[in-house]
Protein backbone atom coordinates (compact mmCIF):
# COMPACT_ATOMS: atom_id res chain seq x y z
CA UNK A 1 0.00 0.00 0.00
CA UNK A 2 2.91 2.40 0.62
CA UNK A 3 4.50 1.98 -2.51
CA UNK A 4 1.62 2.70 -4.03
CA UNK A 5 0.93 5.93 -2.35
CA UNK A 6 4.27 7.15 -3.18
CA UNK A 7 3.91 6.36 -6.87
CA UNK A 8 0.61 8.59 -6.76
CA UNK A 9 3.25 11.25 -5.22
CA UNK A 10 5.15 10.84 -7.64
CA UNK A 11 2.85 11.44 -10.25
CA UNK A 12 0.80 14.09 -8.88
CA UNK A 13 4.19 15.94 -8.38
CA UNK A 14 5.03 15.44 -12.48
CA UNK A 15 1.90 16.39 -13.44
CA UNK A 16 1.52 19.91 -11.49
CA UNK A 17 4.89 20.25 -13.32
CA UNK A 18 4.08 19.30 -16.50
CA UNK A 19 1.27 21.29 -16.79
CA UNK A 20 1.70 24.15 -14.33
CA UNK A 21 -1.39 22.65 -12.58
CA UNK A 22 -3.34 23.73 -9.47
CA UNK A 23 -3.98 22.01 -6.80
CA UNK A 24 -7.53 21.96 -7.20
CA UNK A 25 -7.28 21.18 -11.05
CA UNK A 26 -4.14 18.62 -9.65
CA UNK A 27 -7.48 16.71 -7.69
CA UNK A 28 -10.14 16.84 -10.24
CA UNK A 29 -8.28 15.28 -12.93
CA UNK A 30 -6.66 12.60 -10.55
CA UNK A 31 -10.11 11.96 -8.55
CA UNK A 32 -8.65 12.91 -4.97
CA UNK A 33 -9.23 15.77 -2.87
CA UNK A 34 -7.15 18.64 -2.50
CA UNK A 35 -6.21 18.01 1.12
CA UNK A 36 -4.51 14.42 -0.53
CA UNK A 37 -2.77 16.13 -3.24
CA UNK A 38 -1.32 19.03 -0.57
CA UNK A 39 -0.29 16.30 1.61
CA UNK A 40 1.27 14.21 -1.30
CA UNK A 41 3.28 17.05 -3.08
CA UNK A 42 4.14 18.83 -0.04
CA UNK A 43 5.44 15.67 2.81
CA UNK A 44 5.66 12.78 0.48
CA UNK A 45 7.11 13.94 -2.48
CA UNK A 46 9.53 15.53 -0.42
CA UNK A 47 11.06 12.05 0.92
CA UNK A 48 10.44 9.81 -1.90
CA UNK A 49 11.68 12.78 -4.65
CA UNK A 50 13.35 15.49 -3.42
CA UNK A 51 14.70 16.78 -6.72
CA UNK A 52 10.52 16.65 -8.25
CA UNK A 53 9.42 18.23 -4.83
CA UNK A 54 11.50 21.41 -5.37
CA UNK A 55 10.17 21.74 -8.83
CA UNK A 56 7.00 21.36 -7.77
CA UNK A 57 7.69 24.07 -4.78
CA UNK A 58 8.44 26.65 -7.33
CA UNK A 59 4.79 26.04 -9.26
CA UNK A 60 2.83 26.30 -5.94
CA UNK A 61 4.64 29.22 -4.90
CA UNK A 62 3.96 30.83 -8.20
CA UNK A 63 0.06 29.48 -7.89
CA UNK A 64 -0.68 30.85 -3.76
CA UNK A 65 0.94 34.44 -5.33
CA UNK A 66 -1.17 34.32 -8.24
CA UNK A 67 -4.45 33.31 -6.42
CA UNK A 68 -6.03 37.02 -5.54
CA UNK A 69 -5.60 37.10 -9.05
CA UNK A 70 -7.43 34.59 -10.20
CA UNK A 71 -9.92 34.73 -7.75
CA UNK A 72 -10.61 38.67 -8.98
CA UNK A 73 -11.13 37.32 -12.66
CA UNK A 74 -13.98 34.16 -11.48
CA UNK A 75 -15.58 37.13 -9.93
CA UNK A 76 -15.66 39.66 -12.58
CA UNK A 77 -17.11 36.82 -15.01
CA UNK A 78 -19.86 35.42 -12.53
CA UNK A 79 -21.06 39.00 -12.47
CA UNK A 80 -20.15 40.25 -15.88
CA UNK A 81 -21.10 37.22 -17.81
CA UNK A 82 -18.03 36.65 -19.67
Amino acid sequence: MKGMVDERAVALGTYIVENRATVRSTAGKFGVSKSTVHKDVSERLRRVNPRLYKQVRVILDINKSERHIRGGMATRRKYCGK
